[in-house]
């Protein structure tokens, strides 16, 4: 599953992760930390949506 930031267009896709931003490939959206933010603009978990 792939989500994309509302704001920025940054895009998370589970399968490759975000390992620059110390996240591990497989990690689901659901599980990144409550405080996740985008690493672009900074808007919090509730700005992203389904892509």
């Amino acid at each position: 599953m792939k989500y994309v930031c509302n704001v920025c267009g940054w895009e998370y896709d589970e399968a490759q992760g975000a390992p620059e931003y110390g996240i591990e490939p497989g990690t689901k959206f659901e599980d990144l930390p409550e405080d996740f933010v985008c690493p672009l603009c900074g808007v919090g978990k509730d700005e992203f949506s389904e892509a």
